[in-house]
């Protein structure tokens, strides 16, 4: 039997999670929490980055890999079972165990029938204070991909690589309609006075630009809560992640927002049309001029 074609109007479920220290008890939470989602009226849910564990690149510690699972695997199999119950599509975050020593950080994308569809590896790896991801994460070796679900083509990035619009174009070229970006990011305590809102503007406004720029939507998933390294070394007071998760539409308006400071699953409906309403009225995609780019990054980097 054909699969029904793809929604043109749908609710996404963003589950802005804080997370124990218990790997087990957050994949429980991640579980009943997508449940509640699609019993809300979502078709897609996407959970936020690395959500069966406190975000451990505060430290480097080896026996942190010890968390590294295989896809599919746990999270995977017990995610599946409730997409599959629920009738949802969802993108789960997992620190992926690839081969011995070989680690990813990596984003699966299940469909509502519980079949993992595909996988993203997180291209852009961090070295900054306190997000020691380098020493972790090996980069993604599958490149920039978008996905074909129940709810038609989405595409999936990680934390970091919001930041680059060559990711979000990419996967946009795709046929992409929505953009995920299942996120850990969040305040130096002692930096949020003085930097907080920037910081935390900055985020929020070059998502919204990919937004803009590819007349497409984008969908931010973080996590909330202060969390302190579990070793010694660089992490200091720890990160206070700021929540804030968001979705929005293809002219970068925002959709919904969720607080900045506790839980929340963030409902947002996403409309096919307002895409083609954009593109038609603010082209960008049309005027690129993709033959301008060969040699621009190695001329760059001689001069720097």
């Amino acid at each position: 039997m054909a699969n029904p074609a793809p929604p043109t109007k749908y609710t996404v479920g963003l589950v802005q999670m804080a997370m124990s220290a218990d790997p087990d008890a957050n994949l429980q939470q991640a579980v009943a929490k997508v449940a509640e989602a699609a019993a809300r009226g979502a078709r897609l849910v996407c959970l936020p980055e690395l959500f069966r564990s406190r975000y451990f690149a505060q430290t480097e510690d080896a026996a942190v890999f010890d968390l590294a699972e295989p896809v599919p695997g746990p999270s995977t199999d017990a995610l599946g079972k409730v997409a599959k119950q629920a009738g949802v599509v969802v993108i789960a975050p997992v620190f992926e165990r690839r081969a011995p020593g070989l680690y990813h950080n990596s984003a699966v994308v299940i469909d509502a029938d519980g079949r993992v569809v595909g996988i993203y590896r997180k291209m852009h790896i961090p070295d900054d204070p306190a997000y020691y991801e380098k020493f972790y994460f090996t980069p993604g070796d599958l490149g920039f991909r978008a996905f074909d679900t129940r709810v038609g083509r989405i595409g999936t990035l990680v934390c970091w690589d919001q930041w680059y619009p060559e990711a979000a174009r990419l996967t946009a070229l795709q046929g992409a309609h929505i953009l995920f970006y299942p996120t850990a990011i969040g305040w130096h305590p002692g930096e949020k006075a003085t930097h907080g809102a920037g910081q935390l503007d900055a985020w929020r406004t070059v998502q919204r630009g990919h937004a803009i720029a590819n007349g497409c939507y984008v969908a931010a998933v973080n996590r909330v809560g202060l969390e302190r390294p579990g070793g010694g070394g660089g992490g200091g007071d720890g990160i206070e992640f700021w929540g804030s998760s968001f979705l929005a539409d293809p002219f970068g308006a925002l959709v919904a927002e969720a607080p900045q400071d506790r839980e929340a699953i963030l409902l947002a409906d996403v409309d096919l049309a307002r895409i083609e309403e954009v593109r038609r009225g603010w082209p960008f995609l049309r005027d690129r001029r993709i033959d301008a780019y060969a040699g621009i990054d190695s001329r760059f980097l001689d001069q720097a």
